[in-house]
């Protein structure tokens, strides 16, 4: 689909570039591409980009994501999940 927005249309190039199709947080975006809220809306509107809520649990808790499983035993922590990429 073609972009009529010069900068939507960098930013697109900035994101695939820098995250391809993982997932990423906005502010992500900042060091990479400055003053990018109004092309990543007109992005999430062409539907190019798909917009999640963040995460939330119970309200005034900290919720974390993580990209390992670590197993925690009682004289060592083991990220099993590891591979040849991390």
């Amino acid at each position: 689909m073609p972009i009529r927005d010069g900068k939507a249309n960098a930013l697109l190039k900035t994101i695939d570039r820098e995250f391809g199709t993982l997932a990423f947080a906005r502010k992500w975006l900042e060091p990479h591409f400055p003053r990018h809220i109004v092309g990543l809306k007109k992005l999430c509107d062409l539907d190019l980009v798909k917009a999640y809520p963040p995460l939330c649990d119970i309200t005034g808790c900290y919720t974390a994501q993580y990209e390992h499983t670590i197993l925690l035993r009682p004289t060592c922590k083991e990220v099993i999940t590891r591979g040849e990429d991390f």
